[in-house]
């Protein structure tokens, strides 16, 4: 079994009772997450280092709760210097999120993730499709065929009808008079033979 496999059963095993220890640390679930997360990226980053310790859990508490420890001094660092007037309070306030923003997302989500980044990094980030094609490192044509397969991806996914142009419908058939069955089959039999 390789390293990050490994890493992967330590994952499993642990991450869950380590957010709940962390949590009760900070008093911040989502804090709590982001600490557990970051220090299993930096197992990743090293994972013999990881390995070689007798109790990997061990090692993973201390440094979440080191990550923890220092995140809360730079934020009581942050408000002190709010405190004094030192620097401004940046506006954190979100908008609140509408039903279609949601259904957005659960459908970006559902896409492939080189479309999905491709659609947000056009339709979201909003960046030309040349720069698009430089952060994807790939070129302005797959660029183009990702944007047309995400936008009708999205489209299913949302229930709506793809933008673009609408084609036109086909002409009406023009009426023909109803034979009985048993006449069509016996012609069509005849052109067989």
């Amino acid at each position: 079994m390789d390293e990050r496999e490994q890493v992967r059963e330590v994952y499993a095993a642990s991450a869950g009772r380590l957010v709940a220890q962390l949590f009760g640390m900070t008093g911040d679930f989502a804090e709590a997450q982001d600490v557990v997360q970051e220090a299993f990226v930096r197992a990743l980053a090293r994972p013999n280092r990881l390995l070689k310790v007798d109790n990997p859990e061990a090692w993973l508490r201390t440094v979440a709760m080191n990550l923890a420890r220092s995140r809360h001094r730079r934020r009581a660092l942050f408000d002190r210097l709010v405190r004094t007037g030192r620097v401004t309070q940046p506006d954190r306030s979100t908008p609140g999120m509408s039903a279609d923003h949601v259904a957005l997302v659960a459908a970006l989500q559902r896409l492939p993730p080189d479309i999905r980044k491709t659609v947000v990094l056009y339709h979201i980030a909003d960046l030309p499709v040349a720069d698009v094609a430089e952060a994807m490192s790939c070129s302005v044509e797959a660029v183009k065929t990702r944007l047309v397969r995400g936008r009708r991806a999205l489209a299913g996914h949302l229930g709506d009808q793809p933008t673009g142009p609408t084609p036109e419908p086909d002409p009406p058939l023009p009426a023909q008079p109803l034979q009985p069955a048993t006449t069509r089959i016996g012609k069509s039999e005849n052109r067989h033979a």
